[in-house]
């Protein structure tokens, strides 16, 4: 009998022996991923800490740990109206977001499920809307939103916002819709149902997650959007971000209410990813793999 058969000492010895090695490879992952976790999220947590400091000791270097908080940064802020800024962002992420979703389900229906001729050659077009960079484009956008009179509108920037959106909408959502059994949708015709009835009760709740994701990043791309806003609008339409860069001034930056308004903007973001983190990993994992 062989000395490592199964049950044999040795093949004990050598079992306990990769066991170890398992689990020191496992250790060492787990440090590595909360090592490059806190690299990540310690400029946050300084933001957050910087926040409640004056802008004396905001300003300091080396920066001052032992500082005493104050809530003046978040005052200053708040004293300075935010509120319709914070609005224009709002209405414009939710409502542009809306309108991808909208439109690029049944889009993405059409490239993936019940695909069209040359399918590929519209989703190349659709990438290749994204190969010029925005500021390329930046003047014709702003020559015709002057020429139709729609300079600091709303409306303008949700046109914009969507279109920006589309082709990553449209590419997230096929991939998805990939997923779904075609034995689906011939059972649901079986049963009478039409086209718009089969995307919205047959598809759409097996592609929540899918849907979710999408939303979230389209909402994500729209909230944090300057170089459009910052042309586009004046003050009737300003968004959150061109809010943010009025904390620049002649006299320097004030650290401090750069800080406490950058975290009260980036809250809605983070509620919405936080509401949203368990569809958002299922989603993302759902069209990764084929």
């Amino acid at each position: 009998m062989s000395a490592y058969a199964p049950g044999t000492r040795a093949a004990q010895l050598g079992l306990k022996i990769r066991q170890k090695k398992t689990t020191r490879s496992s250790t060492l992952i787990g440090i590595g991923a909360w090592i490059v976790g806190l690299v990540f999220v310690f400029p946050v947590l300084w933001m957050v800490l910087t926040s409640f400091h004056r802008e004396a000791d905001a300003a300091t270097n080396p920066p001052s740990f032992a500082a005493p908080l104050v809530l003046d940064g978040y005052r200053a802020f708040f004293d300075s109206n935010p509120w319709p800024s914070l609005l224009n962002s709002l209405t414009a992420s939710v409502v542009s977001t809306i309108l991808v979703i909208l439109l690029a389900f049944p889009a993405a229906y059409a490239l993936s499920i019940r695909p069209v001729k040359k399918w590929s050659d519209v989703l190349f077009f659709f990438l290749s809307t994204k190969f010029m960079p925005i500021v390329a484009g930046l003047l014709p956008l702003y020559l015709f939103a002057q020429k139709v009179q729609l300079l600091d509108n709303i409306w303008m920037l949700i046109a914009f916002y969507t279109t920006m959106n589309l082709p990553i909408a449209v590419w997230m959502l096929r991939s998805f819709l990939a997923e779904v059994p075609v034995e689906m949708l011939e059972a649901a015709e079986v049963d009478g149902a039409g086209l718009i009835r089969s995307l919205r009760e047959v598809i759409a709740p097996v592609v929540m997650p899918g849907l979710a994701a999408a939303a979230l990043i389209c909402f994500i791309f729209s909230w944090n959007e300057l170089l459009f806003a910052r042309v586009l609008t004046g003050t009737v339409a300003q968004t959150a971000p061109v809010f943010l860069t009025g904390f620049v001034t002649s006299q320097g930056l004030f650290l401090a209410k750069v800080c406490a308004a950058s975290l009260v903007v980036s809250l809605p973001v983070l509620l919405a990813g936080f509401a949203a983190q368990d569809k958002l990993v299922q989603g993302l994992s759902m069209g990764a793999v084929r």
